[in-house]
């Protein structure tokens, strides 16, 4: 077996953060997938967004469960923490990891065959329960380390390589999403790394479950004409609800303009902001109406993207449970242990 190593010595001029680290920091190992599969474009934006909010790499957890899209967390954040677990049992081990220690980033990595079969039930928990965390779908609509075999999100009527058409109904994920309280849901195409890092940065800051499905096409076994999740058709039928960036907190910046109109807007930064202003249909508060949008452009064959639904007013299950600010593992031993006194007050509230 080959070993392919990253070069140690970087070109001088990458950009530095605040913190003195370069992008190549927040980078991992060499992939070993497909030459021009879509899941190592989410790996690099998923890079990208973290270094350009300038977070430690320490501070992450990234667990992934079993398939192509399970492998990428070696592609990605070589310095955080990281647990590779069973086959659709990835949202267990982020609740754990969130209620053990709050203060971490966790980003889970899943696929469509990891969470939209096996996995579908600790999918909907995870979301119910509003366990902290960025929840990331790469979707390619197909079993990719077991040689292409349909999975549960793939459209009826799509073909494999050979033809054979799909005769079941598919599951969508943002749709469930929705429908069992994700406070943050987007969707996006793993080749439009304009709208992919965006979206993942504000997720990252959202608190709660910030659900991003990822259009990742297999070009091993669904990349071809028939197929609703190859390059070709995305390109073809996609079409953004938005047109969002994601801005660290600064002075606030206001700006006056009417809809179908067009603004610059000076940014902290020095640069300019061009903004477009949509017409008043779509409202990115308004669940319900995400969610009917959704199913009304499926019916037309088009994939929607962009941020469809972010909830203002969020929460997470630290704040439903009310548990202490402190993380759970660094409580020391009296804390943990109050005495006989505080136990049979506890007791006694139960009576």
């Amino acid at each position: 077996m080959t070993f392919v190593a990253k070069p140690k010595v970087h070109h001088p001029l990458l950009p530095v953060s605040d913190l003195g680290l370069t992008r190549r920091d927040y980078e991992g190992s060499v992939s070993t997938l497909c030459a021009g599969c879509g899941h190592d474009s989410v790996s690099a934006a998923i890079v990208r967004a973290c270094a350009e909010l300038s977070i430690p790499p320490h501070r992450f957890a990234k667990v992934s469960g079993i398939g192509c899209s399970s492998k990428t967390p070696s592609y990605f954040l070589s310095k955080s923490h990281g647990f590779n677990s069973v086959h659709g049992r990835m949202p267990s081990v982020a609740t754990g990891a969130n209620m053990a220690n709050r203060d971490l980033f966790c980003v889970g990595v899943s696929g469509d065959g990891d969470s939209a079969s096996i996995g579908l039930g600790q999918f909907a928990h995870v979301v119910r329960r509003r366990i902290n965390m960025v929840y990331i779908v790469d979707n390619n609509g197909i079993y990719g380390l077991t040689k292409g075999q349909f999975s549960a999100t793939n459209d009826k009527g799509s073909t494999n390589k050979k033809g054979v058409p799909n005769l079941h109904e598919p599951i969508d994920l943002v749709s469930m999403a929705l429908q069992i309280g994700a406070s943050f849901v987007a969707r996006s195409f793993s080749g439009d790394k304009r709208q992919l890092v965006p979206l993942i940065k504000a997720a990252l800051m959202h608190r709660g479950v910030s659900f991003l499905d990822v259009i990742s096409p297999c070009v091993a076994f669904n990349n071809h004409n028939g197929s609703t999740k190859s390059y070709e058709y995305v390109r073809g039928h996609g079409g953004s609800v938005v047109n969002a960036e994601f801005f660290a907190r600064h002075e606030e910046i206001t700006a006056d303009y009417a809809p179908g109109t067009r603004e610059d807007v000076r940014m902290p930064d020095g640069s300019t902001l061009q903004l477009y202003k949509l017409d008043d249909d779509y409202d990115v508060h308004d669940r319900v109406g995400a969610l009917n949008y959704m199913q009304r452009r499926a019916q037309e064959g088009d994939v929607v993207t962009g941020l469809l639904y972010v909830d203002p007013n969020t929460f997470d299950c630290h704040e439903v449970l009310g548990t202490v600010d402190t993380p759970l593992n660094e409580l020391n031993e009296t804390d943990l242990c109050p005495g006989s006194a505080a136990l049979a007050e506890l007791n006694e509230s139960f009576r």
